[in-house]
């Protein structure tokens, strides 16, 4: 099991108090003193530091679940978004620069070699695992020895991006046929049926909803619930999932307040959860997502999402438009009066 330190209670304890003591009815402000106090524990401090630097990391990669119809986009789709995130135009791209946060996109299994473009600087290959995945309905998503390869790839991107001043981190996702691989890991830690977890992902009908449950069950039936993360992720998850616990785990080994974007991004936490118990309590959830299987997600790691606004892009879009209410309830610590101060 991975180490994780305890955010400092000492602090919250303050937070808590200061928060009591402001120019307002007790417990006014709501969701905001919480995330407030929660901010002060992670930071181990009365305020918490500034959010200024904000960094969301996009794992990309292809899934093979996609040949068996389960998204309304073709694969090669991925390779694509890379050079639009890349281009700054992808909408994480756009929404993050409205406050200020850095996206960096990293190829883990993209199913194109992306060093033969230009466009496409080293930096962004520099931890790919390998080109796409096994079509978890009918074969392992990894070879052996995959799935820890990128946990500690996911693990060594969070550092790299904490060693150069990261105060919040965003884990984000692009790959066709993610929800699909995503409802197949929640199912599997939590014991669901896929007719629970699966939802309509990129927009398909009905009859694209019928097929991807069928995938998730063939799934599941074939390699089982339960068991050693590391064996569940080769069996039913793929390099991106894998690198994206990585990096959910070692934000909070490194005390960095980690904000969870959607249901890509749910299912990894439950995965990074059994690899690192004590994680949790370094994470946020930044938004609730329209995918059923974040909900039981989120409620097996005791989140709430801080907003609801319907979104199903993912990228790291929907935890991005939490950051402003947590720069709101750190000014709320900062800057409002004291009781005592009106005399």
């Amino acid at each position: 099991m991975i180490e994780v330190p305890v955010p400092d209670r000492a602090a919250r304890e303050a937070a808590q108090a200061r928060l009591d003591g402001l120019v307002k009815p007790l417990g006014s402000l709501g969701r905001l003193e919480e995330l407030a106090a929660w901010l002060c524990a992670a930071h181990g401090s009365l305020p918490p530091r500034p959010l200024d630097d904000v960094r969301v990391v996009v794992f990309a990669g292809d899934h093979g679940v996609t040949a068996s119809g389960v998204s309304a986009y073709p694969r090669e789709v991925t390779a694509a978004m890379v050079r639009v995130f890349l281009a700054g135009t992808s909408g994480v791209t756009v929404l993050a620069k409205q406050i200020g946060a850095r996206v960096r996109v990293v190829d883990i299994a993209v199913d194109q070699d992306l060093t033969a473009l230009p466009e496409v600087p080293p930096a962004v290959v520099a931890h790919k695992i390998r080109r796409g995945s096994g079509s978890i309905d009918v074969e392992d998503a990894l070879a052996p020895g995959e799935a820890s390869t990128a946990f500690d790839a996911g693990r060594a991107i969070a550092d790299e991006e904490i060693d150069a001043g990261a105060d919040l981190l965003i884990p984000g996702d692009m790959g066709i046929g993610n929800t699909t691989v995503a409802a197949a890991l929640v199912a599997a830690v939590l014991g669901l049926p896929a007719g629970d977890v699966v939802g309509t992902g990129t927009g398909v009908d009905s009859g694209g909803r019928a097929r991807k449950v069928a995938v998730v069950e063939a799934a599941l039936a074939r390699a089982g619930t339960g068991g050693d993360p590391f064996a569940l992720l080769t069996k039913l998850g793929s390099a991106c999932a894998a690198a994206t616990a990585g990096f959910l785990a070692q934000g909070a080994v490194r005390g960095v307040p980690v904000l969870l974007d959607g249901v890509f991004s749910g299912a990894a936490a439950l995965v990074a959860r059994e690899l690192a118990p004590g994680a949790p309590q370094w994470w946020l959830a930044g938004h609730r997502s329209t995918e059923p299987s974040q909900a039981f997600a989120l409620k097996a790691l005791g989140l709430e999402p801080i907003l609801d606004l319907g979104l199903r892009l993912g990228e790291g879009s929907g935890a991005v438009q939490a950051v402003p209410v947590l720069r709101s309830a750190r000014a709320v610590l900062t800057e409002m009066s004291l009781l005592s101060d009106l005399g």
